[in-house]
């Protein structure tokens, strides 16, 4: 195999999605323990949401043909014959020219079929004057209209956030069928770096802030990570340590040594952890382009660039889109963006992918991205951005004023 064969972006995203599975391990979880967690099957529902016709507002449940020509200057008038009572089922009929009050989320008591705003109507001692003509099921909600027996209401793959947990809950559902946590291992290497914690640094030695920055990526995609410490450039000490670490999670990050050096043992190790092996040895973009990514028998193996702002693009790129695979979530073919406009114009080079760190602002109720000028291996720009603005390889560049997906660290 040749390596350092650089692909495109779009080429990484294809390969990632080609060559990374969905872990096959499931279980059976509560609904108040499954948020985050992915569905490993689709659900169905078992009834109607609503279960009944409901009100959508207080008011008073009509006919809407007796509301027909009602209006400030013209009101209409039906007579009230009584009330819905929250939880209960009507045992008041509305017949032509009645009305009965009814509160949000009231059952729409038999014979009406549409409810008059209170705002729009008034109650005089049992003649309900109408002031407004409404349309027949004008707030209210049918029986089945939210969600309906038989119907998938979520797929496979979908995540499970507060949302989701609150429609499943309206069904009934207390326990659903999810993919298991994953465990990610994380192991530095290099003869400079030294665990962050040392207090006074030895003239070349750097902290090793990589593992907190990522481990932090990982742990908000609700991955548990291990971390493997530090290992020295020795071969042979670096693949035992990376052996045993990939041993015991589903998915092995190494950072450093993914350069292209006398050193550089990164690809050695990765190869002797299993087959097929790298399928991408450098991507067309910057900052990253030394970057590894591989499969060692059905697992994902990721070599990260050591620079602290190259480690973190790529991991939210790449390494994040890996996991998320790897936990059977359905995702879209690029990460999440939103659009802003730029406030300046930046260069760029045709035929690679830049990543231009920016700090949003808003103005005018719209975004605009201020780019964070520094070299990347600048720590600083990390903590002053907000995102990162995406340059594609087709472009040399934008101009300022210019609309520009904006992957958002927010």
């Amino acid at each position: 195999m040749q390596f350092f064969k650089v692909k495109t972006v779009e080429e990484t995203f294809g390969l990632i999605d080609e060559q990374v599975k969905a872990l096959e391990q499931t279980e059976i979880r509560e609904l108040s323990e499954a948020l985050h967690y992915i569905l490993a099957e689709p659900v169905l529902a078992k009834e109607n949401v609503p279960g009944f016709d409901r009100s959508t507002v207080d008011g008073y449940a009509v006919r809407a043909k007796d509301t027909y020509g009602s209006s400030e200057s013209m009101p209409g008038f039906v007579t009230v014959v009584g009330e819905v009572k929250m939880g209960e089922v009507p045992s008041v009929k509305v017949g032509p020219g009645q009305a009965v009050y009814i509160p949000t989320g009231g059952m729409l008591p038999a014979g009406s079929d549409s409810v008059i705003m209170i705002e729009h109507c008034e109650d005089a001692d049992g003649l309900l004057n109408m002031y407004k003509q409404i349309a027949p099921g004008e707030n209210v909600i049918r029986a089945g209209e939210d969600i309906r027996a038989g119907e998938v209401v979520l797929d496979k793959g979908t995540k499970l956030r507060p949302q989701e947990l609150g429609a499943l809950a309206s069904l009934g559902i207390t326990q659903v069928k999810v993919y298991r946590k994953l465990k990610a291992g994380y192991l530095s290497s290099g003869d400079e770096i030294v665990p962050y914690q040392t207090r006074t640094l030895e003239m070349g030695q750097i902290r090793d802030i990589n593992y907190l920055t990522i481990a932090g990526l990982a742990n908000e995609s609700d991955v548990e990570v291990i971390y493997g410490g530090i290992v020295k450039d020795d071969y042979e000490e670096f693949k035992r340590r990376a052996r045993e670490l990939y041993e015991q999670v589903d998915c092995l990050i190494l950072s450093g040594g993914s350069s292209v050096g006398a050193k550089d043992y990164t690809t050695e190790v990765i190869q002797s952890l299993g087959a097929p092996g790298v399928f991408v040895h450098g991507i067309s973009i910057k900052p990253g382009k030394p970057t590894i990514l591989a499969m060692a028998d059905g697992k994902p193996v990721i070599g990260l660039p050591g620079h602290p702002a190259s480690a973190m693009i790529i991991f939210q790129l790449f390494g994040l889109r890996i996991l998320r695979k790897l936990k059977g979530e359905k995702i879209e073919r690029k990460p999440d963006r939103i659009y802003a406009r730029m406030t300046k114009n930046i260069a760029s080079s045709m035929g690679r992918a830049d990543y231009v760190r920016v700090r949003l602002e808003e103005r005018d109720e719209e975004w605009w991205a201020e780019p964070i000028i520094g070299k990347s291996g600048l720590i600083t720009t990390l903590v002053k951005s907000d995102g990162i603005v995406e340059i594609l390889s087709a472009k040399e560049g934008v101009l300022q004023g210019e609309y520009v997906p904006v992957i958002s660290s927010r």
